[in-house]
């Protein structure tokens, strides 16, 4: 079993028997987050899908509290590991196993960042797939991701502004062809969507065979 818990924003935690991971752990002055970051007592991996403050967000923090080493472009781990840090630089292209029952790989994002490309990671753990496509806007390779990685859950942006907005977000999805789908950043700032309600009803009508989960801050999935 793993178990995938929002944080708010672009922000999860996913765990299993031996392996926590967290993904853009935006907490820190985030208004929507349920925790705070000095509750993380462990980590293993953090995913950071580029450098803008509400994706790398804690990461440096959560990684000197817990040891728990970095997954980053290698421009931005380059400035990652001058903080004292442990960091995992690969680039987009393939996956690669870091553990047993944890592999990762960077595809695509479609956006902008200070250091380094925005990317969307593509990971296994204990042998679930999951797709988080970062910040990014649709584009047609998101059906080659979905044919070639097969995800069973996707974490797509759905707030618009910034990102793929409802509209996009459910082509996405039609794209990829996941069994789960899960939305994410929006809520958090006021020009973003403030509830999943379109995307859901937007993803009914175009795939209605992928299950919409739509949680809250601090809620958990399971698969």
């Amino acid at each position: 079993m793993v178990e995938l818990r929002w944080l708010s924003h672009s922000a999860f935690e996913i765990s299993s028997e031996k392996l926590v991971v967290y993904v853009d752990p935006y907490i820190s002055g985030n208004p929507e987050t349920p925790i705070r970051v000095e509750e993380i007592k462990k980590a293993n991996y953090i995913l950071v899908t580029h450098d803008h403050f509400d994706h790398l967000g804690d990461a440096i923090t959560i990684a000197k509290n817990t040891g728990a080493k970095i997954v980053v472009v290698p421009e931005l781990a380059e400035k990652l590991g001058k903080e004292g840090v442990s960091v995992v630089a690969p680039n987009m292209g393939s996956m690669i196993k870091l553990e047993e029952n944890f592999s990762v790989g960077m595809v695509q994002a479609f956006h902008t960042s200070t250091i380094g490309a925005p990317v969307g990671f593509v990971f296994t753990v204990n042998g679930k797939t999951f797709y988080h496509a970062g910040d990014t806007c649709l584009f047609g390779d998101m059906k080659l991701i979905g044919e070639i990685y097969k995800p069973e859950v996707a974490l797509l942006p759905i707030g618009g502004y910034y990102t793929m907005g409802p509209k996009e977000a459910a082509i996405a999805t039609s794209l990829l062809k996941p069994k789960v789908v899960i939305p994410m950043h929006y809520r958090t700032f006021p020009v973003l969507e403030q509830n999943a309600d379109k995307f859901v009803d937007e993803v009914k009508k175009i795939t209605p065979e992928v299950k919409v989960v739509v949680l809250k801050p601090g809620e958990k999935f399971e698969i």
